[in-house]
C-alpha cells in the first residue's frame, strides 16, 4: 500500500515541510516536485503527479519552499532564484539521507519551479527533467496575469528586483529533458518552451498542447502530461 509522510529538512537557516509519496516497493527511485511562485506543494497538478508515481513504483517528494505553505521564511523577502535553488539543492540531500528512498530519479517544475529545476540542472548532475509552463527569463513573464494567493497583483519590488532573472545561457548544460506548454499559456509565453527545447541537449522531448493555458487546467491535458510523464521517468539507458 502507498503510504505518505510529513518530513521537514533545513535549507539554510528555514525549516521546510514537504509529503514524501512512498511505494510498497523498497528503496524506490525518488522524483522531487518543484512548485510555482505562488503556489505550495499541495497543488492539484502536484497531488496528482505523486499519487501517479506511486502507483508506479516511484517515490514523489513535494516540498514547500521557503516562505510558502508550512515552511518556514518570509516571502517578500526570502523569494529569489537563488534561495529556490538552494531550496531544492537540500530537498535532494534529503531525500539522499532518507533510510526509505533509493536514488534521485527526476526533478520536476511548473511554471517558475521550472525555472528553478533547469538552473540546478545546469550546475549539478542530473538524471532527469521535466518542466511544464517554465520561464527562461523574467522580461517577457507577462505581469498582469500574476496574481497572489490572495487574487491581488504582486508587488512591483518583488517581480523587478527579487525575481530578475535569465537562465538562457545556461540552457546548452541540460539534457535529458521532457518540455511541455500550452500554446496559450496566458502567463509565460510558449516561445520559451522552444527555447528550453532547442538549447537543451539530446535526449530531449517537447509536447505543446493546444489551446489550454498556464495552469494546465484542461483534464485532456492533464491526463495526457502524466501518461508523458510516467513514460519519461520509466525509460532507462539515456545517455
Amino acid at each position: 500500500m502507498n503510504t505518505e509522510q510529513t518530513i521537514h529538512f533545513m535549507s539554510d537557516t528555514c525549516r521546510l515541510t514537504g509529503t514524501l509519496h512512498l511505494p510498497e516497493n523498497a528503496s524506490p527511485p525518488v522524483v522531487i516536485g518543484c512548485h510555482g511562485l505562488f503556489a505550495n506543494r499541495n497543488s492539484p497538478k502536484q497531488v496528482d503527479l505523486a499519487n501517479a508515481c506511486a502507483r508506479s513504483g516511484f517515490a514523489y517528494l513535494r516540498f514547500d519552499h521557503r516562505g510558502c505553505g508550512d515552511s518556514q521564511g518570509d516571502f517578500i523577502k526570502e523569494t529569489s532564484l537563488q534561495n529556490r535553488c538552494r531550496d531544492l539543492y537540500h530537498a535532494i540531500a534529503a531525500m539522499q539521507a532518507h533510510p526509505q528512498t533509493g536514488p534521485l530519479r527526476c526533478l520536476f517544475g511548473s511554471s517558475f519551479g521550472g525555472t528553478v529545476v533547469l538552473a540546478h540542472a545546469a550546475a549539478h548532475p542530473t538524471p532527469l527533467l521535466i518542466t511544464y509552463a517554465a520561464p527562461v527569463n523574467s522580461t517577457d513573464i507577462r505581469h498582469d496575469t500574476i496574481r497572489d494567493n490572495s487574487g491581488r497583483p504582486p508587488s512591483a519590488a518583488l517581480l523587478t528586483d527579487a525575481l530578475e532573472f535569465d537562465i538562457t545561457p545556461k540552457l546548452d548544460c541540460v539534457k535529458n529533458i521532457l518540455t511541455a506548454h500550452s500554446q496559450n499559456d496566458e502567463t509565460v509565453p510558449v516561445a520559451h518552451a522552444h527555447t528550453i527545447h532547442n538549447a537543451a541537449r539530446e535526449p530531449k522531448q517537447i509536447i505543446i498542447f493546444q489551446g489550454g493555458d498556464h495552469l494546465m487546467s484542461t483534464p485532456d491535458h492533464q491526463k495526457k502530461f502524466e501518461a508523458l510523464f510516467l513514460n519519461w521517468i520509466k525509460k532507462e539507458g539515456r545517455g
